[in-house]
């Protein structure tokens, strides 16, 4: 291994240009994960023929550093504008919108920014050093675990509910019952389409989220008379004092680690990895009331999740050929145009490839923290303009991002209906952050769970029983159990308060 990487910076060493090649890579991945629609898929995707004239080195090394960029450059979009620039971006609107309403967006995006980086950095280590031995236990996972999983995320959903813990039951189960629109994923019949062809393929995930989190936002502020106080303009990124970071160290160590698992499982990405991440942060904090007010823990928490899942999914997509997310899936294309077949002799044959890129993915970590500071204050121009014609402009550009995605005028539609839903459950003060995580989990616990029962002859026991399934059950039944007793021990106290106060 030692031997394998020497190789590696003998190369990065003797080939200045690129580092050069990292620093374009990481700046193109925060502008297209920063403008809603447009997502690291398409920054990787674009970037794909310029790699016919680079070595297969350099066009790696090219494309993984987009990725890292991308994930992060959604946050800022999602903090400013309460706009996802990216899907793994959703969680972070939750908090760090309001943090910046509060006018605190220079913190919201400092906290972003240093847990990206710190879960980039992570997640690129355990690739390091953990890449086959988390291949091979990714390979346990089949859609028994699969479902498990997506419990685990389901059963905070709950706990989000914040004062109302029927308003958080009601807004999963809304998210959950969404998600079932669309062709049965096992009979192929339809289900909630009301005879509309475009419903066949469910309600596009993008779409919804844009339409839930911008729209919505836009339908709400053009109502509001905005005062003075709640306007954003100091947008300059103050990264988190020592404090702050030792108050989230747990929230960080606890994020990362699970990003980096989930980012190895095949098929599953950032965007869950931040949603379970998120779910988790609320469940084991002390103040699980306080998430979607605008604290520091429910922005670290997805973003180092997310971020972590991108040194993740290199696990599977480098050691066994399997794209661990969308992005991993196009570069994945871009490995096999230069003949590069990845799989369990790509680290004996191509061990200089393979390290080099280790290395390049922790260097535009570091980077993502030089850039990702100026790019805020670049989004800061904006900021300064009337929300008058922000307001229309964000619309506009959303509408042109979620058409460009497929070239289908459906996913417009499905992002104006989804934002008038959003500012709906906004207005009658429904979680969307429960709604959002049923429709995001929602598909895989049911893809899973009804593949799994297919496996396993329908033998419920045989079914719960693996012991990954069986441990995640566990942990979920645990917690959901936990969360329910804190929230009635808060109701007790409250009412104890109020009696002592008559």
């Amino acid at each position: 291994m030692l031997e394998a990487y020497g190789s590696a910076f003998a190369y990065l060493f003797g080939n200045p240009s690129s580092f050069l090649l990292l620093i374009v890579a990481v700046i193109w991945g925060i502008a297209f994960g920063s403008v809603p629609g447009l997502t690291g898929i398409v920054g990787v995707a674009l970037l794909i023929p310029f790699t016919f004239v680079l070595d297969p080195i350099a066009g790696l090394l090219l494309l993984s550093g987009v990725y890292v960029g991308s994930t992060f450059g959604g946050s800022i979009s999602a903090i400013l504008f309460n706009t996802p620039g990216s899907p793994e971006a959703a969680c972070t609107a939750l908090d760090g919108y309001p943090m910046a309403r509060r006018g605190e967006a220079g913190k919201a995006l400092g906290i972003a920014l240093a847990a990206s980086a710190i879960g980039g950095i992570f997640g690129t280590v355990v690739l390091m050093l953990l890449a086959p031995p988390m291949a091979q236990f990714a390979l346990n996972f089949g859609p028994a675990e699969y479902f498990a999983l997506a419990v685990l995320g389901i059963t905070a959903i709950a706990a989000i509910g914040g004062g109302s813990i029927l308003k958080g039951l009601v807004a999963g189960l809304i998210g959950l019952g969404i998600a079932t629109v669309g062709l049965d994923p096992i009979t192929g019949t339809e289900r909630y389409t009301f005879g509309n062809l475009s419903l066949l393929t469910g309600i596009s995930f993008v779409p919804a989220i844009i339409g839930t989190f911008a729209l919505a936002e836009v339908l709400q502020r053009s109502g509001e008379r905005v005062t003075t106080g709640q306007v954003i303009t100091d947008v300059s990124t103050q990264l988190p004092s020592l404090k702050e970071f030792m108050a989230t160290r747990i929230t960080l160590l606890r994020s990362s680690t699970i990003g980096a698992i989930i980012g190895a499982l095949p098929g599953v990405g950032a965007t869950t990895a931040a949603f379970i991440s998120y779910s988790e942060a609320v469940r084991w904090s002390r103040r699980p009331q306080d998430f979607g007010t605008g604290i520091a823990d429910g922005i670290a928490a997805p973003e180092s999740a997310n971020n972590s899942a991108v040194g993740g999914s290199m696990v599977p997509l480098l050691a066994l050929g399997i794209p661990g997310s969308a992005t991993t899936a196009v570069m994945l294309g871009g490995l096999t145009i230069h003949g590069i077949i990845p799989g369990p002799l790509l680290m004996e044959n191509n061990a200089q490839l393979v390290y080099t890129v280790f290395i390049g993915m922790f260097l535009a970590n570091i980077l993502m923290l030089v850039f990702g500071i100026r790019a805020a204050r670049y989004f800061a121009l904006v900021l300064k303009a009337p929300y008058a014609l922000v307001g229309p402009a964000i619309v506009v550009l959303c509408m042109t991002g979620v058409y460009a995605l497929n070239s289908n005028i459906s996913d417009v539609g499905i992002m104006l209906a989804m934002g008038a839903f959003g500012f709906l459950l906004r207005k009658l003060k429904y979680p969307i952050a429960s709604f959002v995580i049923g429709l995001v989990l929602g598909p895989i616990a049911e893809t899973s769970l009804r593949q799994g029962l297919v496996i396993s002859n329908y033998d419920y026991w045989e079914f719960v029983s693996r012991p990954i399934t069986a441990v995640l059950l566990t942990a979920s039944i645990a917690s959901l159990v936990y969360g329910f007793y804190g929230q009635w021990k808060r109701h007790r106290s409250y009412r104890a308060a109020v009696a002592a106060g008559e």
